[in-house]
């Protein structure tokens, strides 16, 4: 994986694509960039299969705005020496969408989806709590999220053909509140594995009709309760250092500075969160001495904050429920399940 050859102007554009418009077929693709649609699927076929980019999908915040699911960012301390062992089997779990082995006063920071807090509750109490590698964790609840990491972009298209993607890939939203049953969850987790899944295969993969999978599919897509993000591996993005930062803001300008942060362009992920701090900050950045120019964009962008902690990732294990190995490229999946099994496929 580490060998793969660095985006081209054609990768990076079919990426940049998909980071607009993740579900559009090739065909609507090849017209907005002006190349073969064989040659479109041919290339992404390559990157996928390095593991180098994927196309996946995701519970969205909506959920959690309707009830009907919580986000959580877990700081986990590991036994010494036993931290490889916690993370293995922390990845394993289809409720832990992300385990990051960090620096600073915690081994792991692990992000959780449940279908609610008492979910989450048993979770950490459970799972977690009876984890012998694992000496305590402190759970920050996820309030807002200002910036989302599917939001992320790329920027290698012109603006022209990003308007022709947006105009061509947006969905209306639905008004009413998600109501999510069985056979969602299951499209949940399908295409948590594969975003572009056909409706065919979602179809098969969940025990539908295509026509059923189509409409369910769509409408989890349409009301927000499920998004979709193209990414990639984190060196091809020129910025291979992932940081956080645990800020605390105050209270009467909260919304305003939140949202200042989230429109710096290095900024993957921006929320509130519970705890001694109220927002966390996560971002790629080009080096490690990167790191404090960021800090000073950050304290720039919104003044009167206070930047209390910070971390970087050492290793990014589990991504939005992607497996990734040691250079950050795709590995395999686990299938997101908020609700779902306490267990998941073995690791290869």
């Amino acid at each position: 994986m580490q060998d793969f050859i660095p985006l081209d102007e054609i990768d990076a554009a079919i990426v940049s694509a998909l980071q607009i418009s993740p579900r559009a077929s090739w065909t609507q693709l090849a017209r907005v960039l002006q190349m073969d649609s064989v040659t479109v699927a041919r290339r992404w076929k390559r990157l996928t299969d390095a593991g180098a980019a994927w196309v996946v999908g995701h519970p969205g915040p909506v959920l959690a705005a309707s009830g009907a699911g919580c986000l959580a960012f877990i700081e986990v301390d590991c036994v010494n020496g036993r931290l490889l062992e916690a993370a293995e089997y922390l990845m394993r779990q289809p409720m832990v969408v992300g385990v990051e082995h960090v620096t600073g006063d915690r081994d792991l920071l692990v992000t959780v989806i449940a279908a609610g807090l008492g979910e989450l509750s048993r979770w950490v109490t459970g799972t977690l709590g009876s984890l012998s590698s694992v000496v305590a964790g402190r759970t920050h609840l996820a309030g807002t999220v200002h910036m989302h990491r599917s939001r992320w972009r790329l920027h290698a298209l012109p603006t022209d053909r990003v308007e022709r993607l947006a105009a061509a890939g947006s969905t209306r939203r639905g008004r009413t509140e998600p109501q999510l049953s069985g056979p969602d969850w299951d499209l949940v987790a399908a295409l948590s594995v594969d975003g572009r899944a056909s409706y065919t295969e979602l179809a098969a993969a969940c025990g539908l009709s295509i026509d059923t999978a189509r409409r369910r599919t769509m409408q989890l897509i349409e009301s927000g309760a499920v998004q979709l993000s193209c990414d990639l591996a984190a060196p091809l993005a020129s910025r291979p250092v992932y940081v956080v930062l645990w800020v605390s803001v105050p209270a009467n300008g909260f919304t305003q500075a939140a949202q200042a942060i989230a429109g710096i362009r290095d900024v993957r992920m921006c929320v509130g969160i519970t705890g001694r701090q109220n927002l966390m900050v996560m971002a790629w950045v080009q080096s490690a001495q990167d790191i404090q120019r960021f800090e000073t964009r950050v304290a720039q962008q919104a003044p009167g904050i206070e930047i209390v902690d910070r971390a970087v990732a050492l290793s990014l294990m589990k991504l939005n429920g992607q497996l990734l190995d040691d250079n950050g490229y795709r590995r395999g999946a686990v299938p997101i399940s908020p609700g779902g099994p306490a267990s998941a496929p073995p690791l290869d």
